[in-house]
């Protein structure tokens, strides 16, 4: 359980630092600051942030850049990231998800809401740390601590939701996960994602697990086979 969880507000806005600041403070939330990507960086090695918030546009180091390395780093393995950015196109905040984001929240923000998502973050997080560490399903073995998925002896590197998503389906072979049970349990409930967004990483799954694995079950959802 996580007694009291650390935050990390990476923004070049002293304004929308103290803003944030203030209400997650409020929250009783153990709050950070840096003002851009480098600092962030250099910050998380000590501080080890449950949730970071993170600007786009930031002098130094942008965002972009700032959360592909933060994903390389090994301690950060649960740590949520949230973009907070006034830029709206597609094109950005489809760089943020490749980068690794787990959401994007176009600015302005509004505390109450983020409050929310990010308590509902929190208590996934919470939650996650009753599960099964490790899965031994014979020629796979899936270690949710390290994220690492091992085939036959053979590493499978897996971004954040694809294991998620194969860490739900895996924990309980032959059982048959709904679309809406598995939105709610990888996604959340406060993430909104388009309706192929499952079905993509099934796919992505399919060609590097194997095409086998993976069961589409007609009108209700998927589930994890050995047969």
């Amino acid at each position: 359980m996580i007694k009291k969880s650390k935050i990390l507000v990476v923004d070049d806005d002293p304004d929308i630092v103290e803003i944030l600041r203030y209400n997650l403070s409020l929250e009783g939330y153990d709050v950070k600051t840096a003002s851009n990507g480098k600092e962030c960086l250099k910050k998380v090695k000590n501080f080890i942030p449950h949730v970071i918030l993170l600007d786009v546009m930031m002098p130094v180091m942008d965002g972009i850049q700032t959360c592909s390395l933060l994903k390389l780093i090994p301690t950060l393995t649960n740590t949520r990231i949230i973009f907070l950015s006034a830029r709206n196109e597609d094109f950005t905040q489809i760089s943020a998800f490749d980068a690794g984001a787990d959401d994007y929240i176009s600015k302005p923000v509004k505390p109450k809401i983020l409050m929310k998502k990010i308590a509902s973050i929190v208590n996934r997080l919470n939650k996650q740390t009753d599960l099964k560490e490790e899965l031994d399903l014979d020629e796979i073995k899936i270690n949710r601590k390290q994220y690492s998925v091992y085939k036959n002896g053979n590493s499978i590197i897996l971004p954040r939701k694809e294991f998620e998503l194969f860490y739900l389906l895996a924990s309980e072979p032959e059982k048959v996960f709904t679309r809406d049970e598995i939105m709610s349990k990888v996604w959340g409930l406060d993430v909104i994602v388009g309706d192929r967004t499952i079905d993509v990483h099934i796919r992505k799954l399919r060609e590097k697990v194997g095409d086998l694995y993976f069961k589409t079950v007609k009108g209700i959802g998927y589930k994890f086979s050995q047969k």
